[in-house]
C-alpha cells in the first residue's frame, strides 16, 4: 500500500517523574518537575512515529519545526500525531504536519517535518 496525503499515525504517552529524572541524567541538564515535560521528550514522540509508523523504517529526518504552545504537566496523557500533507515521490520527500494534544484537545505543540524516504516512489505508486 502506498502513502496518501491525509494518512496519519498517532501514539499516546504519559511522562512521569522517573522519565524526567532519566532525561535529566541522559541530557546532563537539571529539569524540575514543576517545569513539566521538556520539549525534546515531546519531539521524541514525533521521531518515534516517523521512524516506526509513518513513513516508517528507512525514514531520514531532513527538517523539523516545532512550536510549543502550552506547558505540559507530568502524568497527563499526550497524544502525538503525524499527518502526511504533501508527497514528492520524484525527490523521495514526504511532508508531514506534527501535532501533540492533551486529552481535552488542547494543542501543546504543533509543527512540520520533512523526511526523505528511499522507497517513496514504490510506496506511492501502489
Amino acid at each position: 500500500m502506498g502513502f496518501v496525503v491525509g494518512e496519519s499515525a498517532s501514539l499516546t504517552r504519559r511522562f512521569s517523574d522517573a522519565d524526567l529524572a532519566a532525561f535529566s541524567r541522559l541530557s546532563g541538564t537539571a529539569v524540575s518537575p514543576a517545569e513539566g515535560v521538556p520539549g525534546p521528550l515531546i519531539g521524541a514522540l514525533f521521531s518515534c512515529l516517523l521512524g516506526v509508523d509513518l513513513p516508517g523504517p528507512g525514514t531520514n529526518y531532513l527538517k523539523q519545526e516545532m512550536r510549543f504552545l502550552a506547558p505540559v504537566p507530568l502524568d497527563v496523557e499526550l497524544t502525538a500525531r503525524v499527518t502526511i500533507t504533501r508527497l514528492r515521490p520524484e525527490k523521495h520527500l514526504v511532508d508531514l504536519e506534527t501535532v501533540c494534544e492533551l486529552p481535552d484537545g488542547t494543542r501543546v505543540c504543533e509543527g512540520r517535518a520533512l523526511v526523505y524516504v528511499e522507497d517513496a516512489i514504490r510506496r506511492t505508486a501502489a
